[in-house]
This record gives C-alpha cells, structure tokens and sequence, in this order.
C-alpha cells in the first residue's frame, strides 16, 4: 500500500474517533468520495491496525444504528421549514 493512502486511511480513522463522524461528512470534510472512505476504514484500516479498526467500526455501527432517526428529523425539519414560509 502507498504511503499517501495509509496516511489518509489513520487521518480518516482519527478523524471519525474524535467527532463521531458518518461516512458522509467524513468524505465531505476529506473531499473524497464515500466510497473510498468506507473502503479505507472496512478494509485498508484492519490491515493498517486492527484495534483502532475495531474502535471506528464501533462509532460507524452506532452511526449506523441512528441513521433512521436522523433522516426523520432531517425530513421533519424540510417539512416544518416549508410550512413556516
């Protein structure tokens, strides 16, 4: 693997720890594309350091989790926001 590419897979790594970021706004803080990021933290990651692979698994499965709640507040936000104006 690239020196570049493992740098940025513990810079994504440590970035999700300290935020509790999702995927998304990990890539967009990145700017790289979701994909790359799940690729780097599912696979590149347990290669790099399988602990702190195990320690971002568990924030992204808590993420994961949430995400239905989060899409019915994001949902109910557009809603009350339209019929606000």
């Amino acid at each position: 693997m690239k020196d570049y590419i493992e740098e940025r897979v513990l810079e994504l790594a440590r970035y999700i720890l300290d935020t509790n970021a999702t995927v998304r706004a990990t890539a967009k803080k990145f700017r790289v594309s979701k994909s790359t990021v799940h690729k780097d933290i599912t696979e590149r990651l347990h290669e790099i350091n399988p602990g702190l692979a195990a320690e971002v698994k568990a924030v992204l499965d808590t993420n994961k989790a949430e995400r239905h709640i989060r899409g019915g507040l994001a949902t109910r936000e557009k809603y009350h926001s339209k019929s606000s104006k």
